[in-house]
């Protein structure tokens, strides 16, 4: 058993002191600026912001082809004082210039003959009436780890450290190659809005089946802050880039992709030269009816400033994708693979024993400056709850199924609490049906004595120990169907999707009536997305799930077979176990965390559902979501917040309210525009308006979490949050906001978490969330083995409050540790198509708990202090069930969070307004079941 884990993750070394660089540093400059902003706001009329300059592409263009150039500063582009570009030396005038003078004649181009300002003459020539100057490059000394630290204890990097230390450290890294067994990987920086990112270059080759994939290493580096510790830390993650070379799509189909083109500096020798990699975005354009570069793209400018060379074109590219990424001349293509484009040859990820050796590489390079954080140890040997024993004599399989279906009848039975169950199954395949009709009785141990068919109707019944269900089959027929949405562009896309769906719903109201015990659920066989990529929102799944919701049935999809049986059997049984989860049939297994967690502890979880106008119904929303379990409650042991009864609610009701979330009204933002200037326009009321609800949205999500807080004051809480979802409108969770003990909201002080409940305790998790907040890690030992290991990791210490939680690889994880991609063995040369697997780790933070600080400032100093690595375990184990595989989150959460699939509004439309009804109403408690029920 490993006893520590390492985090690839690295922080400033004190032993060092500040790391400082001397650099050269250049504003915008007034000048500049000020015209920059003419030529803006005379060619962008209606910008939301006509004193925001979009610079994002010149900045692209600027990190590609000027020499020396590191960083861009942040809001240069509203400030001509600001810093704006980071380098290692001063880009000379001669290759400042055409750079942006060809931005801002491609920006800024008339729409009458197409020519823009001639910037670059402007720029070299001092003289004339009203010249515009370069700004003068400026040097200086920059701590790379300059640090402040919050009131709570957290160190926070000087903000531009977010953005320029990674692009540092990559430009430092990258000039180092990667030796390992005999092979040698190049590495290039490539600047990302969510990090930097290495990728080695020229990407090496995988040949399988007479085809040539191509993929790269790719390591990506953030900048991040962890709660309460005394220096912020560096995220180095690991993984594999792939390639397409081989693209099946029509140009229509390219909604869009990303591009890293390889070109050479077009001026003399510099400084980094040869090391970047510059990001391109193409995609169909259904105006010009092509596929085009997008507009931040620095590709289309470069044919303007390198006369010589060739550089692809979009159609050339998609029409040839291996031939640029060997190279055409000097420069090279790459197109980045992405799920849509189709598959792939190469598997993601990699394994435990390539991401040590890669960790051993950065860690090398960044000596002395940055040392890597300590490794963590165990904090208990309480790995899991009281789980149904998977080895031993007891873990026979005969025997585990038998203890896990009588946990099932039992949840079942405290869900329908006496009532019948009816099941509507759609389907669209026999084995599809038969599959679900075999595996529901296993699942619940019903005898073929229990079960009663009527072939009439195509009807199954079981009724055994206080369970009754009805199931009832027939063919999805054209429920199934895509959804018929209008074409028509010039009306809003959440109107024309809303319409479809009150089609879809009519449909359903046509062949489904409201179950007769109230309490009903549908598992449907439809396609999965991609089946429906073609026509945008022709997806009928949120249509069905928003039709069967006002009928009054929850819904289960399932994916059509694909011809394997045992695929199939799985996958019924777990569209059976989701449907009782959805039902409110989930087991907690009892805890091993200490005799210090309260015997009648409740659980409590928060998820805030946030929904864009790209969203699935296409309409904006905000929800919060919450939660309570409370074990050994029997038929109410999970429960929902219903906000506008001010009630709690069975788990399955719950669902069915957030089903019927209105539409937010568009009504009058209630911004005070008094002190605008006259002539705004109204786009620029609109972005006033759209910080005003954003600042009302933040004040009604927390005035929410107040009144739940109150609710739970009846017994021992724990309540769950995660800090990456809540913190947009509940800013007091940033990590810089952050208290022991302590909760705030809004401006307000902090006050002690006490004041909330006496026996509340509040714990926050967080992952790597696309952004690489959580670091990965491995196991290792004293021998020097790697590997992986689940428990509980952190010092057990009265003040440590952060937490490592890792779980264990499920069973259908085959592939050895040692496994190697990037240079595969001899004995595995298939290594690269492989799919690697790691488990995530799971950053649990005890905010708030009876510590003895917090008992003395309650009063009660003779009460024992609560111990946070038990309140981590504690967390950590609810990530466990019996019949599931380790959750990405505790139970609360992940049901609070699946809870938010529920939540689809839709647009007012005509047809549901003269039809409108009371569809809230229809979401009530059913009556008790009658003797004639049947």
């Amino acid at each position: 058993m490993y006893q520590a884990i390492r985090a690839t993750a690295y922080e400033p070394d004190p032993r060092h002191g500040p790391w400082q660089e001397e650099l050269r540093v250049l504003p915008l400059g007034e000048e500049l600026h000020q015209e920059l902003t003419r030529l803006h706001s005379e060619t962008a009329s209606g910008s939301r912001h006509p004193d925001r300059l979009p610079v994002r592409q010149l900045n692209a263009l600027l990190q590609a082809l000027a020499p020396g150039v590191i960083a861009t500063g942040r809001r240069a582009g509203t400030d001509g004082r600001l810093p704006w570009l980071y380098a290692r030396e001063a880009v000379p005038p001669e290759a400042l210039a055409p750079l942006i003078g060809t931005w801002a004649a491609t920006r800024f181009a008339g729409d009458d003959d197409g020519d823009g300002p001639d910037l670059e003459q402007q720029l070299l020539t001092t003289e004339g009436p009203d010249p515009v100057r370069l700004p003068h490059w400026e040097s200086e000394r920059i701590d790379l780890t300059e640090t402040v630290t919050s009131a709570g204890g957290t160190a926070e990097p000087a903000s531009r450290l977010y953005h320029l230390l990674p692009e540092s450290i990559a430009f430092r890294l990258a000039a180092r190659p990667f030796r390992t067994r005999g092979a040698t990987l190049h590495f290039r920086v490539e600047s990302a809005g969510d990090g930097t990112r290495l990728i080695s270059w020229p990407p090496q080759q995988y040949e399988h089946r007479k085809q040539t994939w191509f993929y790269s290493a790719c390591l990506t580096i953030t900048v991040q802050t962890v709660p309460f510790a005394p220096r912020f830390r560096v995220h180095v993650s690991t993984g594999v880039r792939r390639w397409t070379t081989q693209l099946d799509l029509r140009p229509h189909q390219l909604s869009g992709a990303t591009v890293l083109l390889d070109a050479p500096l077009p001026w003399p020798e510099g400084p980094d030269r040869g090391y970047r990699l510059a990001v391109n975005s193409l995609g169909y354009d259904r105006r010009l009816k092509e596929v085009t570069w997008r507009h931040r793209s620095p590709a289309p400018l470069l044919p303007e400033l390198d006369i010589v060379r060739h550089y692809p074109e979009p159609a050339e590219l998609l029409t040839h994708p291996e031939r640029w990424i060997h190279g055409c001349g000097e420069v090279a293509a790459g197109i980045v693979h992405h799920t849509s484009l189709g598959p792939h040859g190469v598997g993601s990820g990699l394994m435990p024993l390539e991401r040590a050796e890669l960790d051993a590489w950065v860690e090398e390079g960044l000596r002395p400056m940055l040392r890597r954080v300590a490794d963590l140890t165990r904090a208990t040997r309480n790995n899991t709850p009281a789980l149904i024993p998977r080895s031993g004599p007891r873990a026979e399989p005969e025997a585990r199924e038998a203890q896990l279906t009588t946990l099932r009848r039992t949840a079942l039975i405290h869900a329908l609490n006496g009532r019948p169950l009816e099941v509507e199954i759609h389907w669209q395949s026999p084995q599809t049906r038969a599959a679900l009709l075999a595996e529901l009785p296993k699942l619940i141990g019903a005898t073929a004595g229990e079960r009663v068919r009527s072939d009439a109707d195509g009807t199954w019944q079981w009724r055994s120990d206080g369970i009754e269900i009805r199931v009832r089959a027939r063919p999805a027929g054209p429920l199934a169907d895509a959804l018929p949405v209008s074409r028509e562009r010039k009306r809003p896309r959440a109107v024309r999707f809303a319409e479809a769906v009150e089609g879809r719903c009519a449909l359903v109201a046509e062949r489904m009536a409201p179950p007769r015990t109230g309490l009903g659920l549908v598992i449907a066989e439809i396609a999965d997305k991609d089946r429906f990529a073609a026509v945008p929102d022709s997806d009928p799944k949120h249509a069905l799930r928003i039709a069967w919701a006002r009928q009054g049935w929850l819904s289960q999809f399932v994916n059509p077979s694909d011809g394997t049986d045992t695929a199939l059997e799985h996958r019924a049984r777990w569209t059976w176990l989701d449907a009782f989860r959805q039902l409110g049939a989930v087991t907690t297994p009892a805890h091993r965390a200490g005799a210090g967690i309260p015997g009648d502890l409740q659980y409590a979880a928060l998820w805030l559902v946030r929904h864009t106008r790209k969203g699935p119904t296409r309409c904006p929303v905000r929800r919060l979501v919450a939660v309570r379990v409370r074990p050994g409650d029997g038929p109410g042991a999970l429960q929902g917040w219903d906000a506008e009864r001010a009630e709690w609610v069975p788990y399955p009701k719950l669902l069915r309210l957030l089903s019927t979330t209105p539409e937010p009204a568009a009504e009058d933002s209630g911004t005070d525009h008094r002190g605008e200037h006259p002539d705004a326009t109204p786009r620029e009321r609109r972005a006033v308006d759209s910080e005003g609800a954003a600042l009302r949205a933040q004040r009604e999500t927390e005035s929410q979490v107040r009144a739940l807080l109150f609710q739970l004051r009846d017994r021992p809480t724990l309540l769950m949050v995660d800090a990456a979802n809540l913190r947009q409108c509940w800013p007091r969770l940033r990590n810089g906001s952050l208290a022991r003990d302590m909760l705030g909201f809004g401006t307000e002080p902090d006050q002690r978490l006490t004041t909330y409940g006496s026996d509340l305790r509040l714990v926050s998790v967080r992952d790597a969330n696309n952004r690489e907040e959580v670091a990965e890690w491995y196991a290792y030992d004293a021998r020097g083995r790697v590997g992986f290991a689940e428990g509980v990791w952190g010092a057990v210490e009265p003040e440590n409050r952060v937490f490592a939680s890792t779980a264990a690889k499920p069973h259908t994880a085959k592939l050895h540790k040692g496994l190697m991609k990037l240079v595969p063995t001899a004995e595995d040369r298939r290594a690269p198509g492989k799919t690697a697997w790691n488990p995530a780790q799971l950053e649990i933070t005890v905010l708030g708990c009876l510590s003895e600080k917090a008992l003395a400032d309650s009063g009660r100093e003779g009460k024992e202090p609560d111990r946070p690595a038990d309140w981590a375990t504690l967390a950590h184990q609810m990530r466990y069930l019996d019949d599931y595989p380790p959750l990405a989150r505790p139970l609360p959460l992940h049901l609070a969070r699946l809870a938010g699939e529920y939540v689809l509004p839709v647009a007012a439309t005509k047809t549901a307004r003269e039809t409108e009804s009371p569809v809230r109403a229809q979401v009530s408690d059913p009556a008790p079941p009658t003797a004639d029920a049947d």
